[in-house]
C-alpha cells in the first residue's frame, strides 16, 4: 500500500529503551516516506548542549538552540555516551525543558503531510491524534543484549551487567516521572520485539498494520 503525494498520515511510536522502537520506526519512515524524527536525539542533544555550555539558565539557552536546529546534522555528534543518557533522564523530568523540546516536535509534525515520531510521549502527549500508535514491548534481558551489543562497538570495556542496570533505572524513572511518563496511550497497537526473532518479522508486521490504516483511510 503506497502513500500518495496529497495523503497526509501521522505516525506515533513509543517504547522503553531498546525495545526496537527507533529501528522499527526508521525502516517504516522509509517504506512509507515519512519525514522520521527520534525524540530521544532530541533530548541527548539537550543534554549534550547544557553538559557541554553548563547555562544558567536552561531553558532560554535551550529555547534558543533549538530555534535555529538542523535536525538532520544531529547524527554526526557523539550522543550516545552513558553520561549522556544518565544526564537525559534528569532533564526528562523537567516539564519547562519538556515543553521546549515539546514544541519542536510539534512544529516538525506540523510542516509534513507524511511524519513520524518516536519517543516515550508521542502517542500520549505530542501527537495524540495520530493516525497510527506503534508501542514497543520486550523483555529488559533482550532490550539490555541489544543495547550492550550497541554499545561494544564504541566501548570494549563496556560491562553488561552495568547496560542492564543503567537501562532498567532509565526506564523506571521514564514510567514513574511526573512529567509525561511513558505509557502505552489506549489506541496504540502493541509490538512485541521479543517474541519476533528478527527486524523482517517486526516490519512486516508493521506494514500489514500500516496497509489497513492507509486503505482504511483512504480506501484503494
Amino acid at each position: 500500500m503506497k502513500l500518495k503525494n496529497n495523503h497526509k498520515f501521522v505516525l506515533a511510536a513509543d517504547g522503553s529503551g531498546a525495545s526496537g522502537k527507533t529501528t522499527g520506526a526508521k525502516i517504516i519512515s522509509r517504506k512509507y516516506g515519512l519525514k522520521f524524527l527520534s525524540s530521544g536525539l532530541l533530548y541527548r542533544f539537550a543534554s549534550h548542549q547544557l553538559l557541554k555550555h553548563k547555562p544558567k539558565n536552561k531553558v532560554k539557552f535551550l529555547k534558543s538552540k533549538f530555534k535555529k536546529l538542523n535536525y538532520n546534522k544531529l547524527n554526526n555528534i557523539g550522543l550516545h555516551s552513558s553520561k549522556i543518557s544518565e544526564y537525559t533522564s534528569i532533564i526528562a523530568k523537567e516539564k519547562k525543558i519538556r515543553d521546549v523540546l515539546k514544541k519542536f516536535q510539534k512544529d516538525f509534525a506540523s510542516k509534513h503531510k507524511k511524519v513520524c515520531i518516536e519517543g516515550r510521549d508521542i502517542g500520549t502527549v505530542i501527537l495524540p491524534k495520530a493516525d497510527l500508535k506503534f508501542f514497543f514491548v520486550c523483555s529488559l534481558n533482550i532490550a539490555a543484549k541489544r543495547r550492550y551489543k550497541e554499545l561494544k562497538k564504541k566501548n570494549k570495556k563496556i560491562i553488561f551487567k552495568n547496560v542492564k542496570k543503567d537501562l532498567q533505572n532509565r526506564n523506571l524513572r521514564d514510567v514513574s516521572r511526573k512529567n509525561s511518563p511513558l505509557l502505552k496511550s489506549r489506541d496504540a497497537v502493541i509490538v512485541d520485539t521479543g517474541k519476533l526473532r528478527n527486524i523482517t518479522m517486526m516490519v512486516n508486521k508493521m506494514c500489514k498494520i500500516m496497509d489497513r490504516k492507509i486503505l482504511d483511510k483512504y480506501g484503494n
